[in-house]
Order: C-alpha cells, then sequence, then structure tokens
C-alpha cells in the first residue's frame, strides 16, 4: 500500500529511510513548539493553546504535503511572520489578535486562489535557473547561521554586530551549550562521511543526552532568565486539550468595526508577499537538494505543494496561529534521504502526537538541534558549483541573492535582491531578451514592497 501511494521505488527510497528522514525533519522542527507560543502569547493568546494550534496546524499542512504532493515537505507556522503578528499588528498597530488571525485567514484564501489560477506556480518558474542556485545556496548559509545562533557559537556584538561567543565566560550555560553544540556538529559529520543513516537524528539526541549528562554533574546550569532551561523533562505526556477552544474559530469572531481599510490591506499583503516568496524560496532551495527540479528549474507538482501551503495556512488561521509555511528545516529529512510524502506523514503525525508529548519535545534545547541545521547548511551551499560564474549577468545576481539571505536574516529579502538585480543587471547590459516578463513585475513588486512597506 505505500509502495502504490507514495511511489518509493520509483523515488529510489524505501520505508526505513522516509521514517529516519521524516523523524529527522521534525526533530529538527520541534523548537517551534516552544518558540510560537512565546512570541504569539505576547499578544495576548494562550500559550497552551498557542502549542496545540501550532501543533495542529504543522500536521494538517503536513499531511496534506504529503497527500496533494508527494513531496517531503514539512509545514508549520512560521518564524518572522509570527512576530509580525505580536508585535506589529497586535503591538504597534495596536490590534486585536483576532483581527491579526483574520487576516492570515484572508491571506490563506487569497493563495488558495492563486495557487489554483497557476499564479504562484508561475513565479517559481520564472526565476532563472541561476538564480534558483543562488537561492538553494543562500538558504544553506542562512540556515547555517540560524544554527550557530543556536548553538550560542555564534553571538551578537556592539562592535561587529556579530561574534564567536567566549566559551569562558558564562562557562555552565553560553560555554558549555556552544561546546555541545560543537561536539554534535562532530559527530554528525563523522557518521555522515561513514554514510550511517539517520546520522542527523544520531547527533541531535547524542548532544541531548550529553547535555542532560553535564547538568546532572553541574556543568550546565539552569538560568531561565537567561533563556536556559532544564534538559530533564519534568512532565512526560498531558491530556488537557481544552486551552484549544480559546483559540480556536476566534478569527471569526473579530470585531472589525474598528479596522481601518488601509491598514487591513497593508497587513494581508504583509504577510502574502513574505509568505509567497519564503516558500518559493524554500521550495526551490530543499527541492534543489532533493534533485526534485527538472531539467528547465521546474518542480512538478508545484501547483500540488502551493496548494497544500496555502490549505495550512488558512487552516492554521482557524485554529489560532499566525501564517503557516514549508520550512526549511524539511532539508535535514532529505539530507537523511527522504523523497517522498511518506517522510511528510511521519513528521505530520509526530506533531499531532507531540500535543501529548509536547513536554517532552519543548525539553529538547537549541544547541542539540543546531548541529542539524549547520550541517544542513554545509549540505546546501554544495550547489554553488552548479552556478556559471563564467556568466557574469547570471552569477553576480545569484551571488547577491545568496549572500543577501543570512545577512539580513531573510529568504524573501534575499529573493528580493536578486530579483531586482537580475532585471537591472541584464537590461543594461543589453540582454533584456532573455529576461522573462513576470521577472520585470516582480522586480518592479520588490521596489514598491522596499517604498511602502
Amino acid at each position: 500500500m505505500l509502495e502504490k501511494m507514495f511511489k518509493l521505488k520509483e523515488n529510489n527510497t524505501d520505508v526505513k529511510t522516509e521514517v529516519i528522514g521524516g523523524l529527522t525533519t521534525f526533530m529538527t522542527m520541534a523548537y517551534i513548539l516552544a518558540v510560537n507560543p512565546s512570541i504569539l502569547s505576547a499578544s495576548g493568546m494562550d500559550a497552551n493553546a498557542i502549542v496545540m494550534a501550532t501543533a495542529l496546524a504543522a500536521f494538517i499542512g503536513t499531511l496534506c504535503m504529503a497527500l496533494l504532493a508527494n513531496y517531503p515537505f514539512a509545514l508549520a507556522p512560521g518564524l518572522g511572520l509570527n512576530a509580525y503578528f505580536a508585535y506589529t499588528v497586535c503591538g504597534a498597530m495596536g490590534y486585536s489578535w483576532q483581527i491579526a488571525l483574520l487576516a492570515v485567514l484572508v491571506e490563506g484564501i487569497i493563495f488558495i486562489v492563486l495557487s489554483l489560477t497557476n499564479v504562484r506556480e508561475a513565479i517559481f518558474n520564472a526565476i532563472p535557473m541561476q538564480l534558483k542556485k543562488g537561492v538553494s545556496v543562500g538558504i544553506g548559509l542562512f540556515v547555517a547561521f540560524i544554527g550557530l545562533q543556536n548553538g550560542n557559537i555564534v553571538v551578537n556584538s556592539d562592535s561587529t554586530l556579530v561574534t564567536v561567543v567566549d566559551f569562558t565566560e558564562n562557562f555552565n550555560t553560553v560555554g558549555i551549550s556552544a561546546l555541545l553544540c560543537l561536539i554534535g556538529l562532530v559527530i554528525i559529520a563523522i557518521l555522515h562521511i561513514k554514510n550511517v543513516k539517520g546520522s542527523f537524528l544520531i547527533g541531535i539526541f547524542a548532544t541531548w543526552i550529553l547535555g542532560i549528562i553535564c547538568q546532572l554533574t553541574g556543568l550546565y546550569q539552569v538560568d531561565i532568565d537567561a533563556g536556559f532551561y532544564s534538559l530533564i523533562p519534568t512532565q512526560w505526556i498531558s491530556f488537557d486539550f481544552s486551552s484549544l477552544g480559546l483559540t480556536f474559530g476566534q478569527c471569526f469572531k473579530a470585531d472589525v468595526s474598528g479596522i481601518k481599510a488601509l491598514d487591513f490591506v497593508v497587513i494581508i499583503f504583509a504577510f502574502l508577499f513574505v509568505d509567497m516568496f519564503d516558500t518559493i524560496g524554500t521550495l526551490i532551495g530543499v527541492a534543489n537538494k532533493a534533485d526534485m527540479l527538472d531539467e528547465n528549474g521546474k518542480l512538478p507538482k508545484i501547483k500540488q505543494a502551493l496548494l497544500a501551503d496555502a490549505i495550512a495556512t488558512s487552516a492554521g488561521a482557524v485554529l489560532g496561529t499566525s501564517t503557516t509555511t514549508t520550512f526549511v528545516e524539511s532539508s535535514s529529512g532529505v539530507s537523511e534521504g527522504a523523497r517522498t510524502g511518506l517522510a511528510s506523514v511521519v513528521t505530520g503525525f509526530l506533531f499531532l502526537l507531540a500535543i501529548i508529548f509536547a513536554p517532552v519535545f519543548t525539553t529538547i534545547p537549541g544547541f542539540a538541534t543546531a548541529p542539524a541545521l549547520i550541517f544542513v547548511g554545509f549540505l546546501m551551499v554544495s550547489a554553488i558549483v552548479d552556478i556559471d560564474f563564467n556568466e557574469p549577468s547570471e552569477a553576480i545576481p545569484a551571488f547577491l541573492c545568496l549572500i543577501a539571505m543570512p545577512l539580513l536574516y531573510s529568504i524573501s529579502e534575499g529573493i528580493a535582491v536578486g530579483v531586482i538585480s537580475y532585471v537591472i543587471i541584464n537590461v543594461c547590459v543589453g540582454k533584456a531578451k532573455k529576461i522573462h516578463p513576470l521577472m520585470y513585475v516582480l522586480a518592479v513588486l520588490f521596489v514598491l514592497k522596499y517604498i511602502f512597506l
């Protein structure tokens, strides 16, 4: 049955590989179960309700991706847009979280329409192949940078913006977690070189177990105010689901009487714009890593993948969470060999189980999953050898795109830089004929975004 549904042999994979890939993707994404509530609760929403809404939205979206597109891509409420939801819409603009959820629902419905009418697919296909390679490399750098931060190896600096951690200062919190992250990275690297299946998953658990040992021996010390929590679960399961009712369906109860029409349009457009290009960028990067793009740089079943993403956003809004999107961490499962929707089914059901086992999953520290993200960055950067540096009109926009993603801390900003520079450079050097008409439209929209948003 699994063979018939997911075409495992056709995709050169098997059940074991897909299960390991799905587990790995979940482990590298599980942090969202802790991070999303901590951000969205600033809007006044109930934290326990957000945990359940986050897990259910991830389950629905990832299952849709598996059944509609048969791809090993997982979805969950995305970082960045949840901060915009809580701190801008509900904070600076002063709107209720019910209004914000309504905006997310409207965005999701618009996305469903755009997905059914081929608009998002056309945008995906309009991006030149060399620029897509740049997107893949940029995402690799971005993911690695996130991993270095989560592992406390890269920290803030007043003079240079970022710098390497001082291992001796606050050794029992920052220092030891950074050291454990590096140990985890070495474990994954060695296992990968030796072709051990499940190297990411083993590395994550090994790092977490080492962390627990350090906590028991006093090398790692809990400091909640500094963000260093106990690595030992205090509770294993919870069957209290009543809090979900505090957010479920609240988008339909939003008081729209005080909404300024222009404000609401801007809010929807901001959600729409960032979500669209974050998703497209992630699909390009992960699909390229999985060698799923055809010779023309197109992704088969892209419409179904984008539709799954749109359905997930709409469902998430009804459940009570910000925009649900395709996660770049899916590349960790792909790196383990996942190639079909079976991996997504595994990831999706783990998110469903996470509602019960949330106390366990949310205990896994960031420095334990960070090594997997750093190593995924290494694997994705390999696409840089496919960029034709002998053709500067193609290579320069690809470079600007890939360097912008980690430095601007945004996939969508990297795509914006790549698209704008591609159009300007090629028009100015007399190569306008090779530019897809949609690229001109995208370039203008990105420029307008920087002017008005």
